[in-house]
């Protein structure tokens, strides 16, 4: 219990730069959903459904690849991290050339040839991610997760006050002429351009905080041990990109399958992009769990506990996920106010895109049986599946159902997904997980849902919210009822 108090620690500290700051970034929803259309949110939703597809393969897998490999090179130098930095450098300069070169056709064929800066933006943004993920990844195997969180907040800082500079301000002054200088810097017709350069410039200025980093470049570059990690990490990158068609695919297809005109199309995809983010508390304590449990999985795989200790993570991890998921759907009446009225006629996603956020958490937890026994090949495949998946629904279910197919997709391809990565789990490296616990847990919250949608319909939103606090607090102490030994012992150490 110790150690998961540790990796809760560290989860926490994560969870600053991506709960807590992205939480920031999160509040840039309902300034979107209020100053701009659906259908011109329909655009950044589309924009930034394509950079997931490309921040997976530009980094080439080359994370997970350090922190295999880190520790297997004893020569005095990191030159993982050397070989890692400057593989990823490399190829990514290339990548922005072909870009450059290819800008005009390629905005063309995207249907903005009147706005070849958004594609040009995207992948500057792209290019500096990428190579700011392997300094990143030095930092957590170092356990420096206050510098990583600092770099990260200040990032999320700087896009947050360059958007409302860009959407709020600017507009007020060029609107009162009182300010000559505004015209230099400004131009309406721009529009939601500005959210393209508010993040450009953010990570323009993570990036200049990184260069310290850089300095791992010195150790040079092993072309042996590049041979190695990249044989390692290859199928990761299948693995991630399956995994983005998985989050990502729904908000590129919408836009071509949706059987209306394009703007309405659009207006749609904006109207469903909006509603997704209602469900990204649960996305986000993923991610910083995922932060923290990469590297913890690791290091910690030696110790004769380990898949007792295993077990116990993800079943903290259901409690914690189901959580979030009654918290955002009890209390809807609240969160729905983060988005524009026009958006809101999609909320009826929500519920249904938090509970495939939290299987694919669960996922997280059972994948690390390929990571430790270097099958990830066989992880590559599962996430295959849940690709494949995922393009037969949304190609069937988009012209039948709209953006509430996706949803259910994208339930249907993550449910899968822990289900045969735990059946292929308990052959290759065997975690006696307590499912029957977990699975009455995830009962649990959509129960209470479901008691919710009975129990408060046409009430007063008083009595709605009563209902919902009541709810809620019976489900924490349930939790705490079932799990006293464990928070005891927790407390204890």
């Amino acid at each position: 219990m110790g150690i998961i108090k540790k990796l809760a620690s560290q989860t926490a500290v994560y969870g600053l730069s991506s709960i807590f700051g992205r939480f920031l970034n999160y509040l840039l929803v309902p300034l979107y959903t209020y100053y701009f259309s659906a259908a011109e949110y329909g655009v950044v939703a589309e924009f930034y459904a394509y950079a997931g597809f490309f921040s997976v393969v530009l980094v080439f897998g080359f994370e997970t690849g350090y922190f295999r490999f880190r520790d297997k090179v004893h020569t005095g130098k990191d030159s993982a991290y050397s070989t890692a930095l400057i593989f990823v450098l490399l190829a990514n300069l290339v990548f922005f050339l072909t870009i450059l070169f290819l800008n005009s056709k390629l905005s063309a064929a995207l249907n903005y040839a009147n706005h070849p800066e958004y594609l040009l933006c995207f992948t500057l943004i792209l290019v500096l991610d990428a190579i700011a993920s392997i300094p990143f990844s030095k930092l957590r195997a170092e356990n420096k997760a206050f510098h990583f969180a600092g770099i990260k907040l200040v990032e999320i800082l700087v896009t947050v006050s360059l958007s409302l500079f860009f959407i709020i301000y600017c507009p007020k002054l060029y609107a009162d002429n009182s300010q000559a200088w505004i015209r230099q810097i400004y131009n309406p017709a721009i529009g939601i351009g500005y959210i393209f350069i508010a993040n450009l410039l953010a990570s323009v200025f993570k990036f200049l905080l990184l260069i310290p980093q850089l300095r791992g470049m010195s150790y040079g570059f092993d072309r042996e041990l590049f041979g190695k990690m990249l044989r390692y990490s290859l199928p990761m990158v299948v693995i991630g990109f399956a995994g983005i068609i998985n989050e990502m695919l729904d908000r590129a297809l919408l836009k071509f399958l949706l059987p209306y005109e394009l703007s309405t199309n659009m207006q749609m995809l904006g109207i469903y992009s909006a509603c997704y983010k209602l469900s990204i508390l649960m996305s986000l304590f993923i991610q910083a769990f995922r932060y923290a449990a990469e590297p913890f999985f690791f290091a910690y795989s030696d110790n004769t506990d380990a898949r007792s200790v295993y077990a116990n993570v993800l079943n903290f991890f259901v409690i914690f996920c189901v959580f979030i998921f009654l918290l955002v759907t009890l209390f809807i009446d609240f969160f729905k106010y983060f988005v524009g009225e026009e958006f809101r006629a999609g909320l009826d996603v929500v519920p249904i895109l938090l509970m495939a956020n939290l299987f694919l958490g669960i996922y997280v937890n059972l994948s690390i049986w390929y990571k430790l026994t270097d099958r990830t090949l066989i992880g590559a495949f599962v996430s295959l599946i849940g690709a494949g998946l995922t393009i037969l629904l949304n190609v069937w279910w988009i012209p039948l159902f709209g953006y509430m197919g996706s949803a259910w997709a994208t339930l249907a391809c993550y449910a899968t997904m822990a289900i045969v990565s735990y059946l292929l789990g308990r052959h290759y490296y065997p975690v006696a997980y307590d499912v029957k616990r977990i699975l009455f847990y995830i009962a649990l919250g959509i129960a209470l849902f479901v008691a919710k949608l009975n129990l408060s319909t046409g009430s007063a939103w008083q009595q709605s919210w009563l209902v919902s606090s009541e709810l809620i607090t019976l489900y924490i102490l349930l939790a705490i009822l079932f799990e006293k030994r464990q928070f005891a012992r927790m407390i204890k150490h």
